[in-house]
């Protein structure tokens, strides 16, 4: 993708401001497992991701960690340059799920463009308030929802973005996205394993049928 294309307002920007965003916009390429951002004063960037996948999480007094949302090819992560927004002081981690391609545009650049120009201001407010909608989701899941429902909800979730029905993905990162606790989350999946919808071994969990978490996610 080109820099243009992450940005549907665009053509409302000056070419002086165009070119400033293209002028600073630096690749960088991470490993799996890459802590990219790591806390509110941590102010690294703007990130536009290219390829590769992306996980925002936040941790607990007792250090577990929930997953807040993903990001995927053509998504920006606006929460890794929360300074750019006043009064916005959001403690979350942002950690390579795969090896990722992406951009990042300097802070105080892209401020100072957002400063100038009201569509830019608009869109990164829009983009900030879908975070913030992804976030009180994630709270409404976490109080009112089940955990079986949540775990199958994730596997079939999973499995989209893999594509495959065999998952590699141990208990112990199901149980970080999800809040939980390694021992709870191995639980609940031989309880799926002894009902027929998942088949578990060393590393990956196999669904094998979908109907059965599709009626748990939906109950």
């Amino acid at each position: 993708m080109e820099l243009h294309e992450y940005f549907p307002m665009w053509h409302k920007l000056t070419d002086a401001q165009q070119n400033e965003l293209r002028r600073v916009a630096s690749p960088w390429s991470v490993k799996k497992g890459t802590v990219i951002h790591n806390g509110s004063l941590d102010c690294t960037g703007l990130l536009l991701v290219r390829s590769g996948q992306l996980r925002a999480y936040i941790n607990s007094e007792e250090g577990r960690e929930v997953t807040v949302y993903r990001l995927f090819e053509r998504d920006i992560c606006l929460l890794s340059a929360s300074c750019i927004m006043n009064s916005i002081q959001f403690e979350i981690t942002i950690e390579a799920e795969k090896d990722t391609d992406m951009w990042i545009i300097p802070p105080e650049v892209f401020r100072g463009i957002m400063d100038e120009s009201a569509p830019l201001a608009n869109y990164t407010s829009e983009l900030m308030a879908a975070r913030f909608s992804d976030a009180m989701w994630l709270i409404e899941q976490v109080m009112w929802k089940s955990l079986d429902k949540r775990v199958a909800s994730f596997l079939l979730e999973e499995s989209v973005i893999e594509g495959t029905d065999t998952l590699k993905i141990t208990h112990e990162t199901i149980a970080n996205h999800l809040g939980s606790q390694r021992e709870v989350i191995t639980r609940m999946l031989r309880y799926f394993q002894n009902e027929g919808m998942v088949q578990l071994s060393r590393g990956t969990v196999g669904i094998t049928d979908i109907e059965k978490l599709r009626k748990i996610e939906m109950q």
